[in-house]
This record gives C-alpha cells, sequence and structure tokens, in this order.
C-alpha cells in the first residue's frame, strides 16, 4: 500500500491509547471570523465598498465586539473573494 513503517508504528500507538484510528484535530487557531459570520462581513463591504482595511476592522470591532488586524481582515475578504479597489 505504500505505508511507512513509521506510519504503522504511530497507527498502533494511536490504537493503544485512545481505541480509535479517527483522524486527531489539526492544531492551529480558529478563524477570528467565523463561517457563519461571512455573510455579515459581505453585508458590511457592500454597506462601505470605499472603506479601509482598517476602517473595516474598526467596524467589524464595534458590531461584534471582536478585534480584528488588518492583516486578518485582509486575508478573508481574499478568501471572500473581495477586492480592495477603491472607487476613484
Amino acid at each position: 500500500f505504500g505505508v511507512g513503517t513509521s506510519s504503522i508504528k504511530r497507527w498502533r500507538g494511536q490504537q493503544r491509547q485512545t481505541g480509535s484510528l479517527a483522524a486527531r484535530p489539526r492544531p492551529g487557531r480558529h478563524r477570528r471570523i467565523r463561517s457563519e459570520d461571512e455573510a455579515a462581513l459581505l453585508a458590511q463591504v457592500a454597506a462601505a465598498p470605499d472603506a479601509t482595511l482598517a476602517e473595516h476592522c474598526a467596524t467589524w470591532e464595534s458590531a461584534t465586539g471582536v478585534h480584528l488586524s488588518t492583516a486578518t481582515m485582509s486575508r478573508t475578504l481574499a478568501r471572500l473573494k473581495q477586492t480592495h479597489k477603491k472607487s476613484p
């Protein structure tokens, strides 16, 4: 099957410890803007399309109480396929 011996040893150890071979949770942080809140963010961007990232962060914080960095806002908007272009 093309599986390394290290993987087999790791899986056997997991089976002994937990009794299951189910995948373990992936490490890392949870998103600051959850999937169910993305519609609210899109509405915020539609309401103020010329706002800067910092202004969107401030608006989001006042609406939800969650502080975001401009980098987080930028990544979220990119994931939602929103552009940063401003009207001339």
